[in-house]
C-alpha cells in the first residue's frame, strides 16, 4: 500500500527555490515536456500534495485535469513569482460553487 506523504512544488526556478527552506520537494522546471513528466511521476510516489506554479499550469492543463477527481494527489495552483494568472483563485472558486451549490466567495 502506497502511503502518501510528501509535498512537492513544480515550476521555474525562481518561483520554487524558497519552498526548499520549509523542507518541500522542488521540482524546477523549464520545458512544457519536463513538467508533464515530472507532476505524472510525483503523481505516481508518494506525494499527497503538489503545488504548481501558474505560469506553468496553463501550459499542462490537460495533465492536471487527470487528478482533478482523484482524492490524491490534491494539486493545487499558487502564484509564482511573477504574479498570479488567477486560474488558482478561479479553480477554489468554481470547486466552492460545486460543493455548496452557489458561489460564496
Amino acid at each position: 500500500m502506497l502511503m502518501y506523504k510528501k509535498i512537492g512544488v513544480v515550476g521555474d526556478k525562481d518561483s520554487v527555490l524558497a519552498f526548499k527552506a520549509l523542507g518541500v520537494d522542488v521540482f524546477p522546471v523549464i520545458e512544457v515536456e519536463e513538467a508533464r513528466k515530472t507532476v505524472d511521476k510525483l503523481a505516481m510516489t508518494d506525494y499527497a500534495v503538489i503545488f504548481i506554479t501558474e505560469q506553468v499550469a496553463k501550459d499542462i492543463e490537460e495533465t492536471i485535469e487527470r487528478y482533478n477527481n482523484k482524492v490524491l494527489p490534491a494539486v493545487i495552483l499558487i502564484p509564482s513569482n511573477q504574479g498570479t494568472l488567477n486560474i488558482g483563485s478561479k479553480r477554489i472558486s468554481e470547486n466552492v460553487e460545486k460543493a455548496v451549490g452557489v458561489n460564496i466567495l
